[in-house]
């Protein structure tokens, strides 16, 4: 199997994204957060404006490629010398294929190139799974962090990072 990294540049590409997060979000999150709260953090961080406006604000996101199929995509953003991985995401129909793992192969690349010392990320505390693939890859917790996001919703996170 081959897996590429496809940046993200076209409208096509960041609606393609808008509709896979949609589908991810409800399937993963809503056990975690509820179905509330995945419908705002939706539209809040994962639609199709709100990716264009982080990719307006120097973010920049590439789809994931498995043998041509588009089946994840990885948000991310240069901050002070380290690259903050905003997104990481897979459909469930992929998952088990380490796509997690060339993900951050690619991203550990990124970081060479760019020169940057670290890759962090927030994590919901209660989202197991995912903390158990941060944990394997070798990040560490470094911090909690409750966030206020409106509408009478928090982000309960750990903050996790991993030096290069």
């Amino acid at each position: 199997m081959s897996t590429t990294f496809q940046k993200v540049e076209s409208d096509t590409q960041i609606q393609e994204i808008a509709k896979l997060a949609e589908i991810i979000w409800h399937q993963h999150f809503t056990p975690i957060i509820g179905k509330e709260q995945v419908i705002y953090m939706v539209d809040k961080f994962q639609s199709f404006h709100a990716l264009k406006e982080q990719l307006a604000d120097g973010y920049e996101y590439y789809q994931i490629l498995d043998d041509g199929d588009f089946v994840g995509y990885t948000g991310i953003h240069p901050e002070n010398g380290r690259l903050f991985l905003s997104k990481l995401y897979i459909k469930k129909e992929a998952r088990g294929r380490h796509l997690a793992t060339k993900a951050f192969a690619f991203l550990q690349e990124l970081c060479r190139e760019r020169k940057l010392r670290a890759i962090w990320l927030t994590c919901n505390k209660h989202n197991d799974n995912s903390l158990a693939i941060y944990d394997h890859l070798g990040f560490k917790v470094i911090d909690t962090q409750a966030a206020d996001i409106g509408s009478g919703f928090v982000m309960d996170d750990y903050i996790m990072e991993y030096q290069i």
